[in-house]
């Protein structure tokens, strides 16, 4: 579920306030609409879809960007990011979302891959003799597949922004355990995500027969685990019923569940977020909430996922095959050498183009508060 957070009035300004998207905010106690009640973003205004993974660490950013725009207008946009899902929803299914004023509803893009296609085919609408995007960029936690628009005019262009790791994930030890082992390598975990080993006792665990999960398709988490584990078809014993990085699913309550979870994602949940229900404190990230629930990140080839610490942040020694990039991603514009817009330079551009996510000391913060490591690629195109 998504987690509903509660800010006081006065705390933030009324350009923040018009930052926070739906199914992330709630102002003291009333529900949230999507965006909040009253807010409606502009034809002008930045706005972005998709990936899971990253939704909480770009809404946070969102918030911190709007506290910089003191007149909003054309020249001066808000920047917003819905969710993945919904506010309260926890499972896939077709929701619906109107990206701006003008604009049509469109299905609510689940998933990385939802995200790239609302971007490519986004409608265009006309404002005060300008055009504008209904989309303007898409949150992504994998990297171009070949099945994407290029990188050319009238393509997408791939901004990095942070690092993450993905790793497998099985019921903790206080719910009850797993027959998995401690850790597994390369090869047994790609017997196991396709459907080569059914019993957990085949890869030096106790006997039980494997309950294979993936997230949704069209996860950028997803797709770059099938790179890891050479999966072109996923097989007969995959359930893909859940949502990625919540580990709450019935499902997962088995000891011989098995599923992948972004390392980043966990970390923020975990040792970051407030139990789901609960306010966050003031050292607790604002958005997102605890939703580990019945598993837990698991070594491979005898790593930890974490690092040690009250605090861990992912495992910097953790294996390098399992590492990635993740991205926002824009359509291609000629008139720039990074071929993004004046208007997505200014968010997403590098540090030498003074782009808020890589140059503000804020928004690096907020990268590393929400489980990611931050990354002298931060916006590169290349």
């Amino acid at each position: 579920m998504r987690k509903l957070t509660k800010m006081m009035a006065g705390v933030v300004s009324v350009a923040a306030a018009a930052a926070l998207v739906a199914g992330t905010v709630t102002m003291a106690s009333a529900a949230t609409n999507d965006p909040p009640k009253g807010v409606t973003p502009a034809a002008y205004d930045i706005v972005g879809v998709g990936s899971n993974t990253t939704e909480y660490v770009m809404d946070a950013i969102s918030v911190g960007y709007n506290k910089t725009v003191k007149t909003h207008n054309v020249n001066n946009p808000d920047f917003y990011s819905y969710d993945a899902l919904p506010e309260g929803v926890n499972v896939p299914g077709k929701y619906n979302i109107k990206p701006k004023a003008g604009c049509a509803v469109i299905a609510r893009p689940d998933g990385s891959g939802a995200g790239i296609g609302a971007l490519d085919t986004t409608q265009v609408i006309k404002y005060k003799g300008g055009s504008y995007q209904c989309v303007d960029f898409a949150r992504s936690s994998g990297g171009r597949k070949p099945t994407y628009p290029a990188d050319k005019p009238g393509g997408i262009v791939f901004v990095a922004f942070a690092k993450d790791a993905i790793t497998w994930a099985a019921r903790s030890a206080a719910k009850g355990g797993t027959n998995a082992p401690a850790s597994l390598n390369t090869a047994q975990l790609k017997a196991i995500f396709t459907c080569k080993d059914t019993n957990w006792s085949q890869v030096g665990g106790k006997a039980g027969k494997i309950k294979v999960y993936l997230p949704q398709a069209g996860s950028g988490t997803l797709s770059t685990w099938e790179k890891f584990m050479g999966i072109t078809n996923l097989g007969a014993c995959v359930s893909q019923a859940p949502e990625e990085n919540e580990g709450t699913y019935a499902g997962f309550n088995n000891p011989n569940a098995v599923f992948i979870w972004s390392i980043g994602a966990y970390v923020a949940q975990k040792y970051h977020s407030a139990a789901c229900g609960k306010t966050p404190t003031k050292s607790q990230n604002a958005f997102g909430c605890n939703l580990t629930g019945f598993i837990v990140p698991e070594k491979i080839s005898g790593t930890n996922p974490l690092s040690s610490g009250k605090v861990p942040t992912i495992n910097p020694n953790f294996p390098s095959t399992y590492w990635r990039t993740v991205y926002n991603v824009a359509k291609y514009w000629t008139g720039t050498a990074d071929h993004l817009s004046p208007k997505d330079n200014h968010i997403f551009g590098s540090r030498s183009q003074k782009g808020y996510i890589c140059s503000n000391a804020a928004a690096q913060t907020t990268i590393r508060d929400y489980g990611f490591v931050t990354t002298g690629l931060c916006g590169s195109t290349t």
